[in-house]
């Protein structure tokens, strides 16, 4: 089978290996749709910020779907012909977290696509545990993207009770971002949309986005308090990890209100008595969903019509990987998927 690496230093491998075998507790899933995230970024540089194994033979790609072709001995819920996506993190149903859901927050958890191979080739094999129904009217594609950015901000509004009372704050518009628009648009709230970029707010508002804010032009924290008549927003999600967006979040959000941290960042000052302490804010991480919420993010979708192929803006064959990485790199696509 056709599979990528990613040796470091932006460089893209194609390979031949050889198709994998399940385990007894195990699926192998021909991949129809594998999508890039930007985490897969610190994979293509050299510096992969998830998990503790070396990267350097193992394939990326931890946002995957496609259709059961074997199943091991063990298994006992999915069948071959099954359409799945992958769940990313692999570790014990049993554990403190990992009852809860959670398996990713357990310390020697395992990530699809970092620790171990991931979707970026034609078949990839995970756990049962880990195997997620696809109904079929929703495509790989979608599926895909779901298992992440989706995902991810279907669980963080979940937590923070985004609903039509709310006027929510989108700090970032990549991907991540734009799943907050959709999403936020769903669960009712009125949506600010702020980014540098105008393209990707053209794309925010075509997701849904009530205001946009061009923060290279305005003073986005003015903006925002503009836009509620002083108050700022209920709910700022931040998804640009860029420590100017972090603060924008923290000061732009009204007393009592709320801020989801989703951008991956290392480290960023900020000013917690004025930005925090005083204003009595909520401040959470949103990372990942967990296990027992996919059903619901299926029926969210499903049931609200949500067009989430609309926040993939490229695609490309396995055989285009260097071409797909590098313009993702450079930022000249926003979610960009393989297909099959």
């Amino acid at each position: 089978m056709r599979a990528v690496l990613l040796p470091g230093d932006k460089r893209v491998v194609l390979v031949d290996r050889p198709i994998p075998q399940p385990g007894p507790h195990e699926v192998l899933v021909q991949t129809k749709a594998s999508a890039i995230c930007r985490s897969d970024m610190s994979i293509y540089y050299g510096t992969p910020i998830v998990g503790g194994a070396p990267t350097v033979d193992i394939v990326p790609g931890h946002e995957a779907a496609g259709v059961v072709t074997a199943v091991g001995s063990a298994v006992q819920h999915v069948s071959v012909g099954d359409r799945v996506a992958g769940y990313l993190a692999v570790g014990s149903q049993y554990s403190e977290f990992g009852a809860q859901g959670y398996p990713m927050l357990d310390p020697d958890w395992k990530c699809f696509g970092f620790d171990l191979d991931g979707g970026d080739a034609e078949y990839f094999v995970l756990p049962e545990a880990n195997v997620l129904s696809l109904p079929d009217d929703i495509s790989f594609a979608a599926g895909a993207v779901l298992t992440d950015m989706v995902g991810t901000q279907y669980s963080t509004q979940k937590r923070l009770g985004v609903s039509a009372r709310h006027t929510v704050a989108v700090v970032g518009l990549g991907p991540m971002g734009a799943a907050a628009v959709l999403i936020a648009r769903a669960n009712g709230a009125r949506v600010i949309a702020v980014d540098v970029l105008d393209s990707r707010l053209e794309q925010a508002t075509e997701l849904g986005a009530d205001d946009i804010v061009n923060s290279a032009n305005i003073d986005a924290v003015e903006e925002i308090r503009r836009l509620t008549g002083g108050r700022g927003a209920d709910v700022v999600i931040e998804c640009s990890g860029n420590p100017i967006g972090q603060n924008t979040a923290l000061d732009a959000a009204a007393k009592l209100g709320a801020v989801a941290f989703v951008g991956e960042s290392r480290a960023t000052e900020i000013r917690p008595s004025d930005q925090i302490i005083r204003k009595l804010l909520t401040v959470i991480g949103g990372w990942y969903f967990p296990r027992g919420d996919w059903d619901e993010i299926i029926r969210f979708v499903q049931d609200r019509k949500i067009p989430v192929e609309k926040l993939i803006s490229h695609e490309f064959s396995i055989e285009d990987a260097e071409e797909a990485f590098a313009k993702f790199d450079r930022r000249e696509t926003e979610k960009a998927i393989f297909v099959w």
